[in-house]
């Protein structure tokens, strides 16, 4: 049977790219293989919102989030957490020797500004990472409301986490000021997993250059000089499959759907099971701050989720239980990628079908 993944990534994937992997391998220091990083380059730009370059990684979000950190601290950085992931980047910082301080939120809610501007008067940071739109918890922190704060400060690399939102909600990268914007390609891009994407402004290229020690598969800076060395390729062999399927799917997202039809995609999608969920459940987080493209819901009705997931499984569906010290309280729904509105349609008929005889 064919499941349809309504997880928080992957996602399924649509054939027409499926169907990009049944093509002959090429050579990856080829011209051609030159023409497609840069087609993906051009429209990363435009989905990121910037005109910063763009890096390519056959890795998964959290190799350019250590390539990020690693890459751009010379000092101390700072993780603004939103949940499970935040606390990963921080872990990430203290693995690679870096003094590297977190701040926390209380669950379901965004970063509050006023704290951020507090710690940041405490010590001297100079990269701070941001959680854009956490996995675990379904919030999205509004960078509008960020950018006063950290602009205050010239030294600091700021670095966001986009895996979750990229490609379904506007970044705004050059808007906010940002230097990094990094994602993957299983989640909003809809794509197979195996790619991250990272955006490398000037400002951060400059500071790599002061940073000894930066690693070598996830150094950024490296990374960055041997694709303009070297016509857009990268120092070790890439996915180059990937990156195939990666420029087809691209072009049709910001080409053919169009960005702002995807983002709108995503919103009705978001409101419409948000809707639903609070009818029969209660959607986690506060209103304010809720993500687009992943649904945390709260187990109101205390479902056993093994034999909630057995009986979607059964249907051809699968949805996430929620993560960490969240599983069993929560469950999670992603409503990301190529997805459709009609498809979500379909799965709360399911659901309702299913809490009928659950």
């Amino acid at each position: 049977m064919k499941m349809k993944l309504f997880l928080p990534g992957p996602v399924s994937v649509r054939s027409e790219v499926l169907k990009q992997f049944e093509k002959p391998v090429i050579g990856h220091r080829t011209k051609e293989a030159s023409e497609i990083q840069k087609s993906i380059i051009i429209n990363m730009q435009k989905i990121f919102g910037t005109k910063e370059d763009i890096l390519v990684s056959t890795s998964s979000g959290t190799g350019l989030m250590e390539g990020a950190i690693r890459s751009c601290t010379r000092k101390r950085a700072l993780i603004c957490a939103l949940g499970s992931f935040g606390e990963l980047w921080q872990k990430l910082g203290i693995e690679n020797g870096i003094e590297t301080d977190i701040l926390r939120t209380e669950p379901g809610e965004a970063t509050d500004p006023n704290k951020l501007e507090e710690v940041l008067k405490k010590k001297d940071y100079d990269f701070v990472g941001i959680t854009h739109n956490e996995t675990s918890s379904g919030i999205l922190n509004n960078l509008k409301e960020l950018k006063p704060i950290i602009e205050k400060y010239s030294e600091i690399i700021w670095a966001i986490d986009t895996v979750s939102s990229a490609g379904g909600t506007p970044i705004d990268q050059d808007k906010y000021g940002i230097d990094i914007s990094i994602t993957s390609s299983q989640k909003c891009l809809g794509l197979v997993p195996g790619l991250s994407f990272a955006s490398f402004s000037t400002k951060a290229v400059e500071k790599a250059r002061t940073i000894e020690n930066r690693g070598h598969y996830l150094d950024l800076l490296l990374l960055y000089n041997y694709s303009r060395e070297h016509n857009f390729q990268y120092p070790s062999t890439p996915a180059i499959s990937n990156m195939v399927a990666a420029e087809y799917q691209l072009n049709y997202i910001v080409n053919e759907e169009g960005l702002e039809n995807r983002f709108k995609r995503h919103l009705t999608m978001s409101n419409y099971f948000k809707d639903w969920a609070n009818k029969n459940f209660e959607v986690f987080g506060n209103k304010k701050y809720l993500s687009p493209t992943i649904t945390c819901v709260k187990n109101t009705k205390n479902l056993n989720f093994e034999k909630l997931s057995d009986e979607f499984s059964k249907r051809g569906i699968v949805i996430s239980n929620g993560y960490g010290s969240m599983a069993d309280k929560t469950f999670r729904v992603g409503h990301m990628g190529d997805t459709t509105l009609g498809d979500m349609k379909e799965f709360t008929k399911i659901f309702d079908e299913i809490l009928k005889n659950i």
